[in-house]
């Protein structure tokens, strides 16, 4: 099988390298999975256009759903950098191990948020009846149902990326969440 490489600035594009220019700015560095999709022309610019757009859902609602959604996709690079990001959103860590196991007792809301964004992932968009009423009846609407939706498939793209490519991680390792709860 063809390794992959994490390209550098001088590897990639003019356009991506003013992108990894931003990210540097941002963040300090330039994520690995980042720099991976930098392999494409267009697809860091697409991503990340896509991965930021407006949402009806708060930045803690948006790491919900991405540690549920890279726990069932079992994507190391996306667990490490979201229980990184979890924190920095408030979370503690026994609240994230609960996330990526899709539940939260701590938050009524939350949970009913956990809960879907992992039906909707291990079951490919066929949710289970009862768990959209649930997600419903915990006050969330259609509009933030398809929100959900939407944040599922961005982090679907990044599971499958990191999955495909076994680029290496540049965040603090997730442990397995079956070690972390023993």
């Amino acid at each position: 099988m063809s390794t992959f490489n994490v390209p550098t600035r001088e590897e990639v594009t003019e356009n991506n390298q003013a992108i990894f220019d931003n990210l540097n700015k941002a963040l300090g560095f330039v994520p690995n999975l980042y720099a991976t999709y930098a392999h494409s022309d267009t697809a860091l610019e697409n991503y990340l256009n896509f991965s930021n757009a407006k949402t009806s859902l708060s930045a803690k609602e948006r790491e919900v759903v991405n540690l549920a959604v890279s726990e069932v996709n079992n994507c190391l690079y996306c667990l490490s950098a979201h229980t990184a990001i979890g924190k920095m959103n408030g979370f503690t860590d026994e609240q994230i191990l609960e996330l990526r196991a899709g539940e939260a007792s701590f938050n009524n809301k939350l949970d009913a948020l956990a809960r879907l964004a992992k039906n909707v992932t291990e079951n490919r968009g066929r949710t289970d009846v009862d768990v959209l009423e649930n997600f419903f009846s915990a006050g969330y609407s259609k509009g933030n149902l398809i929100d959900v939706i939407s944040l599922v498939g961005d982090k679907t793209i990044s599971n499958y990326i990191h999955s495909t490519t076994q680029i290496p991680v540049d965040f603090p390792e997730a442990q397995p969440l079956e070690a972390a709860t023993v």
